[in-house]
């Protein structure tokens, strides 16, 4: 049919959402809207949730689509951070809690599926793809044609052969480790744009750390000492820094009315010593 539109029956999912790192320029996340809309017309809700994610951060992107599960309706979500595309990497469609996961087998669909409670069916995305096909932009010549054709009504199992859960690429995720003396070796997932720099340590034990801690970058780059340990930014007077539990459920380090990451120049990936000053 014209604009490659079916005549399905209507389906449950009239959401679809992007989480990529295809940034704001160069008319990519258009691209994807297009495709979209193209396949399952003007009645599905297309949502951006993210197009920052810094570029091939897969783990990133894998908690930045689990984080906003708890914040979308049941939809189609689409996650875009690949930088095995267009070699042997498969591309999946799997559900999960109700809603449909779309994205690269490099584990970035996992933590959102554990989160919806589990991957309950899963296929290789192989039907369905458009005849001419980039092999740099799976978003628009894979992913995005089957978010859009199941939003049109066609079901998972007809966009390619099923796999087994145990088949896909596992995500590695840091965690920390804690040592004998109660200090713990974190890893930065992120600084956002208001420079909080984010630690894999979801659920930190404030009350444990008491009330300052000690901060030491395990390259031995720089430290910062006696860093207050709080619940918000008010808690420490302008300018000065804190460690706290962020919106994400994780320690970060955070200045009040500044930048925590011109501190120690910490980016993503780098690594840290927390000391507890108890």
């Amino acid at each position: 049919m014209p604009n490659g539109k079916t005549d399905r029956v209507p389906t449950p999912y009239d959401l679809v959402t992007f989480v990529t790192d295809y940034g704001p320029t160069g008319g990519f996340v258009g691209m994807l809207h297009a495709v979209v809309d193209s396949i399952a017309g003007p009645s599905i809700r297309i949502l951006d949730l993210d197009h920052s994610i810094p570029p091939q951060d897969v783990v990133l992107g894998a908690l930045r689509l689990a984080r906003s599960m708890d914040h979308c309706r049941p939809g189609i979500h689409v996650a875009v951070i690949d930088p095995g595309v267009g070699g042997p990497r498969r591309a999946l469609g799997l559900e999960a809690g109700g809603r449909l996961l779309i994205g690269p087998d490099n584990g970035l669909l996992l933590s959102a599926a554990e989160a919806l409670g589990g991957i309950e069916r899963v296929v290789s995305l192989e039907r369905h793809l458009p005849e001419r096909r980039s092999r740099t932009f799976d978003g628009r010549d894979v992913f995005a044609p089957a978010a859009g054709h199941l939003a049109a009504g066609l079901d998972l199992s007809e966009l390619g052969p099923a796999l087994e859960p145990d088949e896909l690429v596992p995500l590695e995720l840091p965690e920390p480790s804690a040592r004998a003396d109660g200090s713990f070796e974190l890893t930065v997932l992120q600084v956002d744009g208001f420079g909080n720099v984010q630690f894999a340590f979801e659920h930190p034990p404030l009350a444990q750390l008491g009330g300052r801690v000690d901060l030491v970058r395990l390259d031995e780059k720089g430290s910062l000492a006696a860093v207050a340990v709080g619940r918000t930014f008010s808690d420490v007077a302008p300018g000065e820094a804190l460690v706290l539990e962020d919106s994400d459920a994780c320690l970060a380090l955070s200045v009040n009315r500044g930048r925590a990451d011109e501190l120690l120049g910490l980016v993503p990936g780098d690594r840290v010593l927390l000391r507890p000053l108890l």
